[in-house]
């Protein structure tokens, strides 16, 4: 027993080692770091001969690594930002999921030669972006604000609807009526939510009172409660993922005690979830069935990529007045990622016919366009115009001052063309609370005052109180798109479409 338990946490340590050093060369090529994983499960697999065929305990295990990341992406996520979107990221989650898996269903029907079932399902596996893929993508690219916590937003809601769709048509052999369906769903959605923000609210108030012996019990705690809304949802047959994620926001958007070790914890762990997941579905893979699979893979891609995703923003994002670039792009992020393959072992264990095939075609389809998708990003945000490279990102540092003032740590980069560039530090006219505290220039840092004229290509490092961060970061990109003259141009610095 023990030398199998060496040999297991041999493997396990240097699979970790190997992809952690990972991140950094797929960071390098712009391509989201789960394909490293999954080819280094596959590598195990099929060179090192690990044998793992278990569709059940994959599904249990991914679940459970699924409600970490959404965890994190939760807790991550800003209020003041997400709450603009959250009308638009929920009808992509829910109109939009019900338009792809129509568009994906019909075509897979009529050019593949399916049965209704089947391509219903396959339509549903895949309606789903991935948060994994989407936080780890989006977060390197600097992008409009609005168009970053739509995608997260989406990828955060959508995985509930779309885990009781796939649940639904793989294990019944008969669907009900729709509207007896949809009340299903709908209850299913509401009552997660309302979980998800009575645990957070209990956990937010008891976080804050608590006096706990060591400061390390707080990440403990608040990774505790998102799991434990997850649980009381799914025990209350409501949706688990939804009441996590919700969870999650109300705590992150809290000012708890030791709220950067939180983060940083909760960063840790929905890493170590995404590695552990995607190696899992790497071992469960076959390479010979996944060659037999390529084109109707292929052809499923096509469909959803180039019909089915922009349809469905299409007529989720109008209404809300969200121009032509913005919905081109928000088309081409939609990322799929472990989600789909997770969903994909559901029919698995319920052993319905056609399942391993089904997976085969999702795990294809997720590698290709994944890598052309994500590997294309950057260029094509570049050229839609929707990169917003003056944007303030906060940095995380573990320091108890700040915490204590209830301020934030943001680092800002002046672009090339940036109405910053030329600007005195005085012009720009910050709101009491914030203030740039270091330049860097060519590699050498300073403390500015304020007659420094900054340059393009400079770093700023500013600290701001919670309560003007908001406004600070409207001053700064107004000041970028419009000069030093912003306030007479009429630019607030707001997000606005096209």
């Amino acid at each position: 027993m023990i030398p199998h338990l060496d040999v297991a946490l041999l493997i396990g340590a240097a699979v970790l080692l190997v992809a952690v050093a990972a991140v950094r060369w797929s960071t390098r090529l712009g391509v989201p770091s789960l394909l490293v994983y999954l080819a280094l499960g596959v590598l195990l697999g099929s060179v090192f001969g690990l044998r793992f065929d278990d569709a059940e305990v994959t599904r249990m295990l991914g679940t459970c690594a699924l409600v970490l990341i959404i965890a994190e992406g939760g807790l991550t996520a800003r209020w003041t930002m997400l709450r603009p979107v959250l009308g638009l990221a929920s009808a992509l989650a829910t109109v939009g999921v019900v338009v792809s898996v129509a568009v994906v269903a019909v075509s897979c029907h009529f050019l593949l030669g399916w049965d209704w079932r089947t391509s219903a399902l396959i339509g549903a596996v895949l309606s789903s972006t991935d948060a994994a893929a989407v936080f780890s993508t989006l977060r390197r690219l600097r992008l409009k604000p609005r168009l970053v916590a739509t995608l997260e937003a989406e990828s955060g809601i959508n995985d509930a609807p779309v885990v009781l769709l796939v649940i639904l048509l793989s294990t019944r052999a008969e669907v009900g009526p729709w509207w007896l369906e949809t009340l299903v769903i709908s209850y299913e959605l509401l009552a997660g939510a309302v979980i998800g923000l009575l645990v957070g609210v209990v956990g937010r108030e008891l976080l804050r009172r608590a006096a706990l012996p060591a400061a390390g019990l707080y990440p403990l705690a608040a990774v505790g409660l998102t799991v434990l809304a997850y649980a009381g949802g799914a025990v209350a047959h409501a949706s688990g993922f939804l009441a996590v994620y919700t969870a999650g926001v109300v705590l992150g958007n809290a000012r708890l005690p030791h709220r950067q070790a939180i983060l940083g914890f909760a960063d840790g762990l929905a890493w170590l979830s995404q590695i552990g997941l995607f190696v899992l579905l790497g071992l469960l893979v076959s390479p010979p069935g996944l060659i037999e699979m390529l084109v109707p893979a292929v052809v499923v891609g096509v469909v959803l990529t180039f019909a089915a995703r922009p349809l469905s923003v299409l007529l989720c994002a109008t209404p809300f007045g969200v121009g032509w670039r913005e919905q081109a792009f928000l088309s081409w992020a939609g990322l799929r990622g472990a989600v789909p393959i997770v969903l994909a072992t559901i029919p698995m264990a319920q052993r319905m016919p056609g399942a391993e095939a089904l997976f085969n075609i999702v795990f294809v389809l997720v590698v290709l366009f994944t890598l052309v998708q994500a590997g294309t990003l950057p260029e094509v945000a570049r050229r839609l115009r929707v990169t917003a490279p003056a944007e303030a990102t906060e940095l995380r540092v573990e320091t108890a001052p700040l915490e204590r003032m209830h301020a934030d740590l943001l680092q800002l980069e002046v672009p090339d063309g940036s109405g910053l560039a030329g600007v005195h530090l005085d012009e720009l006219r910050l709101p009491v609370g914030a203030s740039v505290t270091l330049v860097l220039r060519g590699g050498v840092g300073f403390v500015p005052d304020r007659d420094t004229r900054l340059r393009m290509g400079d770093s700023l490092l500013i600290v701001t109180t919670e309560a003007v961060r908001d406004e600070a970061e409207r001053r700064l990109r107004a000041v970028s798109r419009r000069g030093r003259l912003a306030h007479w141009f009429g630019e607030d610095g707001r997000e606005h479409g096209d």
